[in-house]
């Protein structure tokens, strides 16, 4: 079971390389990712961008552009569009962010003929995040793509979450449904949906995994917390997931751990043919590097 975001790189040798595709992979901590990946024998890269822009940046970084595949475009929106295309037709395994927005990111993903959606298929953000106040990754979502989950795209991401889990080595994840309480309440939505998906794990419906909620977050990570409020459950104080109501809760909490934790994470999109590498254009390289490697476990 993987407990470090750097021990991915361990369980990837030997394995099959996956090829990854950059879209308009002109800057730096994309290339410094994509080329560190490379250089620790997890992937092959595929570079698609401007190639003048990242020549320029190989030789200001001191990168050499031949361990890469270089293929020219002349615009973002056509470095998505091909990147996706080669996906489509098997030619990658993996897509990624480079400098581009995200809204053109995800239209080329989204693109009903040419995309990397199936049908009635639900994207959502996956994050794993390694706090050292937590004694074993935090595998969460959503917390960057669906705004306000209905009942059937919470029992998607709670798959995801399984799934992701899975790849890190957990046999039988124990995934936490958040809510303000542990309390069923009738009259807040998210703790009837927890209420829902916590009975579905307990019928097998949702199956490979331990689900319990709702849970409020101390109760899901803090063993202590739960002790003390007479809960027992076997994902009180131990959760692998934790599933958020909405956006906000899940974008505060992982901003919460990288702004004022100093915690490191890596983050595909779920729900594609592919893993989606999705991360800020102002990511560091080493989390980019952390969501290439946390892809190419994923990756069929």
């Amino acid at each position: 079971m993987i407990t470090k975001l750097d021990q991915m790189f361990t369980a990837l040798q030997g394995k099959t390389k996956k090829k990854i595709v950059a879209v308009w992979a002109n800057d730096s901590h994309t290339i410094e990712a994509v080329s560190n990946a490379v250089d620790k024998n997890i992937v092959e890269g595929i570079l698609v961008g401007d190639k003048n822009e990242i020549e320029k940046t190989c030789k200001a970084e001191k990168i050499d552009i031949n361990k890469f595949t270089v293929i020219h475009a002349n615009t973002d929106v056509e470095a998505a569009n091909m990147a996706v295309k080669m996906v489509a037709e098997k030619k990658g395994d993996i897509l990624m962010k480079g400098l581009l927005s995200t809204d053109k990111y995800m239209r080329a993903i989204l693109n009903k003929e040419a995309g990397l959606l199936p049908p009635k298929a639900v994207l959502s953000h996956i994050t794993v995040i390694e706090n050292a106040n937590y004694h074993k990754l935090m595998i969460v979502g959503d917390v960057a793509v669906i705004p306000n989950p209905d009942i059937n795209q919470k029992i998607a991401i709670t798959n995801y979450l399984i799934f992701t889990a899975k790849s890190l080595g957990i046999e039988r994840p124990k995934v936490a449904i958040i809510g303000a309480s542990e309390q069923v309440s009738p009259n807040i939505e998210s703790s009837v949906h927890a209420t829902i998906i916590s009975k579905m794990g307990d019928r097998g419906q949702i199956a490979g995994a331990i689900i319990e909620g709702p849970l409020a977050l101390d109760l899901a990570i803090d063993k202590e917390s739960a002790t003390i409020k007479k809960i027992d459950s076997e994902v009180a104080g131990d959760a692998d997931c934790l599933l958020f109501p909405n956006i906000e809760a899940g974008n505060v909490f992982y901003k919460t751990n990288t702004k004022l934790c100093g915690t490191e994470l890596g983050a595909v999109v779920c729900g594609a043919k592919v893993p989606c590498v999705l991360s800020s254009r102002g990511d560091t390289s080493l989390t980019k590097l952390y969501s290439i490697a946390l892809a190419a476990l994923m990756a069929k």
